[in-house]
């Protein structure tokens, strides 16, 4: 790879994505907040295919409406055939960095028409996103870190650092938003960004972050296996009712997927892995114990797995 040259790096990293997941695609999105990440990847995009910069104002922040024209502009002057901004509502559900996340998302998704969107994540973004999978304890999947694939979320630039996106707007002549959160300790990313990584990178010698990294691209492999023996597994019991027998003869990694997407499939939302956990104990631990509570769908109720007649069953119960 030619660390010399961070543009064609950039342009290189989106081609070989598009061959291998995107060979059929005449057009796609891209999620322009006007960072150098977003903003490299909007100018790599542009000179492959007719490219539309979605540009998600928060409202989080004085200058906000003046920082997502800026992008709206710098999305034209590279060629993209549409720049359209959409101005979200953050609510307040999980903290301010999962809302802000949610209402991105779902910007993103009302405005791509069909089209799959590009991302600007980079290797260092996947690192920080290991660490807080590790730090809260969350299970394989959440280590397992962000996807390069998830339809219809792209993220070709995984396994290139953000260094590489800083030099590319440099070398483009393009100067990039400096999102003040990306600097405010209050938001645990951030701390992760500038004190957590630095510092293991000093204590380890170097690597961490690529080293995390290759981590979360190996849980992905192993955990594409198990999600594919859980779904076989799951297919011979679908329905309201999961019977617990079936379950007990399964391996621990795979009877926890079943579990998930069981629950999943019944209206479970935001689901944890103490409670995926807490409900396999209803199948391997069964003493006479009460339901589970887990996130539902339906607003003013609680959703409960229940362990009856030999079975796990899903029922709501008002608040």
């Amino acid at each position: 790879m030619d660390r010399s040259n961070p543009v064609g790096q950039l342009r290189a990293a989106v081609a070989a994505f598009a061959k291998e997941y995107l060979p059929d695609v005449d057009r796609w999105c891209v999620a322009l907040s006007g960072g150098a990440d977003s903003l490299a990847l909007t100018a790599a995009a542009a000179g492959l295919l007719p490219t539309t910069a979605l540009i998600v104002d928060h409202g989080l922040q004085a200058g906000s409406a003046a920082a997502a024209k800026t992008a709206q502009n710098q999305a034209k002057e590279l060629g993209c055939v549409g720049a359209e901004i959409i101005s979200v509502t953050v609510g307040t559900a999980g903290g301010p960095e999962a809302a802000a996340r949610t209402a991105r998302y779902a910007a993103l998704d009302s405005g791509r028409g069909q089209a799959p969107v590009l991302i600007g994540h980079t290797l260092d973004d996947q690192a920080e996103t290991v660490l807080l999978g590790l730090g809260r304890g969350s299970g394989p999947r959440s280590i397992a870190g962000i996807r390069p694939f998830d339809p219809p979320w792209c993220r070709p630039l995984l396994h290139l650092r953000r260094d590489t996106t800083e030099a590319a707007c440099a070398a483009l002549g393009l100067t990039p938003w400096r999102d003040p959160h990306n600097h405010d300790r209050r938001f645990t990313r951030t701390r992760l960004r500038h004190e957590v990584l630095p510092l293991l990178e000093d204590v380890l010698g170097g690597g961490v972050a690529e080293a995390l990294a290759r981590t979360a691209t190996a849980l992905q492999e192993d955990g594409d296996v198990l999600d594919a023996l859980a779904e076989r597994a799951l297919e011979e019991n679908r329905g309201t009712r999961l019977e617990t027998a079936p379950l007990t003869e399964l391996p621990v990694a795979v009877r926890l997927r079943v579990i998930r997407g069981w629950l999943l499939a019944g209206g479970a939302r935001n689901l944890t892995s103490k409670q995926i956990r807490a409900v396999d104990e209803l199948v391997t631990a069964w003493r006479g114990q009460g339901g589970v509570a887990v996130g539902g769908d339906r607003a003013g109720t609680r959703l409960f797995a229940r362990r009856r007649d030999g079975a796990l069953v899903l029922e709501y119960a008002p608040i």
